[in-house]
């Protein structure tokens, strides 16, 4: 501040005395008594506009107009004073020499800040010489605003090389001195021509499937790929360069995800107590994250590790407003009394039930566990809902429950049939929702793929065939809470998820994501484990039905086990041996039930 101080002070006196010396050339006029005066006069009046304007307080290295602007105006204004200062002694104003004291003035004191922002990118250059060569495709309004922030600040460690854009009109110019190249077919030439290290997606409005066609497109060349928030972030001006974000692999699914009934979601949820059980668990955290932007009256968060409870817990308590009251409960499912005593006494209006055995091959070996978990904690908690009048039930369920050869979806498979036997002799609205895997979920592919990719290598894919339908956690999340303002009873429903993805494809994809070229990691390939599959299914034949009663959503028909039938088999489960559990279940859940009529949901 105080170099710009004495700077500013010696750039006033020269601009004044020059403006007056140009129009009268002789050497007494720097001993006028007016021109002293003035000179007083300009100088304590640019230091306190220029206070006032925050010259001495901003960062110069950063300057753009708003800068500029701040200077012209707090130069104008010490002119004007000094014009009037000079009126009042003489009743006459040197308007020519001031006209030329003004430009003086404004160009000398713009021409010392924007050294400082010039010497300032120098040095941040000469102290990070690696910086990243990046291309910005889209030369549009983000791509611009990008660029300019990059250029702006060095210490982002970007050099803008080139614009890539489809848009014919814009091809060949330069903006910023920045060359706008061809269309996105030939990202590969560009890459190669610049030497980029690094692409930014800068067009916020492009379709998902486009989007993620073009990150594959990036991701291939080999250099990091980085993209920008959605048009809704640039329309409000959140859009930086601090919110330029690596390319995830959820980028790369191209898939819409599906969008809320807002006002239909509230009306059920505001106000409420709400209880989700397996909380701290990858869906169930985000299920309450989501449901507590619907304003419920009570949170209750129910699940049988400490940790994890906790974690969510806290987190809950940062972030909402304490109108929503948390109430956390370390309890298992599997314990039927403490399940009925907590409902009881909190009377949840809604029940998202998350707590699950999931792991396939796991379960596989532990059977016991699974019957246990999956199925007689759902029963514990689907019935004490229905005993105690609670108004909604949304059960979670998973692709793997379809036609199973395994333990953990034959005991989903069955959780789905108890809820559907509850739901028609309830007046609890009971519903199953079934996604397929879930990205960055613990125990999913992804984050064990990113560990063995972080060690070297090699990842270990089962089998090169084998296909996952594949969705994210928000999405997932966001199916649950749909599910239950459209479930009136006995409902499954399954989300829209495209097509499947190969279990290969997305570990090329990581590799890639990762910065590596596929022949750095190798990728062995370990065989099917018991009771996987080679291809999922999110409905049977049975169950199928076309139409969607909300975008993405379907609905499959309700084929619940007899209820006899379930009653034998619960009460023989906890005595029989693995082998004699597994075809047990894996049979029921592969036969074919008579189709139950369920209450007709209105499509949205």
């Amino acid at each position: 501040m105080t170099m710009l101080i004495v700077s500013d002070s010696i750039i006033v006196l020269f601009s004044i005395y020059i403006g007056y010396f140009i129009l009268t050339p002789f050497i007494g006029i720097f001993f006028s008594k007016l021109l002293l005066v003035s000179a007083i006069t300009i100088q304590v009046s640019h230091h306190f506009f220029a206070w006032r304007f925050g010259l001495y307080r901003k960062a110069w290295a950063y300057a753009s107009i708003g800068e500029l602007k701040s200077i012209v105006e707090a130069v104008t204004l010490s002119i004007l004073v000094v014009a009037a200062v000079q009126y009042v002694l003489t009743q006459n104003v040197s308007i020519r020499a001031l006209v030329i004291t003004w430009m003086l003035h404004v160009l000398l004191i713009g021409g010392s800040r924007l050294s400082w922002r010039v010497v300032g990118a120098r040095v941040v250059k000469a102290r990070d010489v690696q910086m990243n060569r990046t291309i910005i495709i889209g030369a549009g309004q983000a791509g611009i605003m990008i660029a300019r922030q990059i250029m702006n600040n060095p210490r982002h460690g970007m050099q803008p090389v080139a614009f890539i854009d489809d848009d014919p009109m814009k091809q060949g110019l330069e903006i910023y001195g920045i060359r706008v190249c061809g269309g996105t077919e030939r990202i590969q030439q560009y890459v190669d021509m610049y030497r980029a290290d690094k692409i930014v997606i800068a067009i916020p409005s492009m379709d998902k499937r486009e989007m993620a066609a073009l990150m594959k497109k990036c991701v291939n060349t080999g250099v990091t790929t980085q993209t920008i928030p959605l048009i809704e972030d640039l329309i409000m001006g959140k859009v930086s360069i601090q919110d330029v974000r690596d390319v995830k692999i959820e980028d790369l699914l191209g898939r819409d995800e599906v969008k809320l009934d807002l006002q239909a979601i509230k009306g059920k949820l505001k106000g409420k107590t709400i209880l989700i059980t397996g909380a701290g668990g990858s869906i169930g955290s985000e299920i309450c994250r989501q449901v507590a932007e619907f304003k419920p009256k009570k949170l209750i968060l129910l699940g049988h590790g400490e940790n994890s409870i906790y974690t969510i817990d806290m987190e809950l308590r940062q972030k909402l407003s304490p109108a929503i009251e948390i109430i956390p409960i370390i309890a298992d499912v599997q314990d039927r009394t403490r399940i009925f005593d907590i409902i009881s006494e909190l009377k949840p209006d809604v029940i998202y039930h998350a707590a699950a055995h999931k792991h396939v091959p796991l379960m596989e070996g532990n059977p016991m566990e699974a019957v246990k978990n999956n199925i007689f904690g759902t029963k514990n908690i689907a019935e004490a809902a229905h005993l105690f009048g609670v108004s909604y039930f949304v059960f979670v369920s998973t692709d793997k429950a379809v036609n199973p050869p395994n333990i953990m979806g034959a005991t989903k498979r069955f959780a789905e049939m108890i809820v559907q036997n509850l739901a028609k002799n309830s007046d609890t609205k009971f519903a199953a929702v079934r996604f397929g895997n879930v990205l960055g979920s613990r125990g999913s592919v992804v984050p064990l793929f990113t560990k063995q990719i972080a060690a070297g290598g090699p990842i270990t894919v089962t089998d090169p065939e084998m296909t996952r339908y594949f969705m994210t956690i928000p999405e997932a999340s966001r199916l649950v809470i749909q599910a239950g303002v459209l479930a009136k009873g006995g409902e499954v429903f399954v989300l829209d998820m495209g097509e499947p993805v190969k279990i290969v494809d997305l570990a090329k994809n990581l590799i890639k994501l990762s910065g590596y070229e596929e022949d750095d990691i190798e990728i062995h390939y370990s065989g099917i484990r018991p009771g996987e599959k080679l291809f999922e299914e999110l409905m049977n034949e049975s169950e199928r039905q076309t139409d969607s009663v909300f975008p993405k959503i379907h609905i499959g028909k309700a084929t619940p086990i007899p209820e006899m039938e379930q009653s034998r088999v619960l009460d023989e489960l906890l005595n029989m041996t693995n082998i004699e559990i597994k075809d047990t279940l894996v049979g029921l859940a592969n036969r074919k039930f008579p189709e139950v009529p369920t209450q007709e949901v209105e499509a949205v």
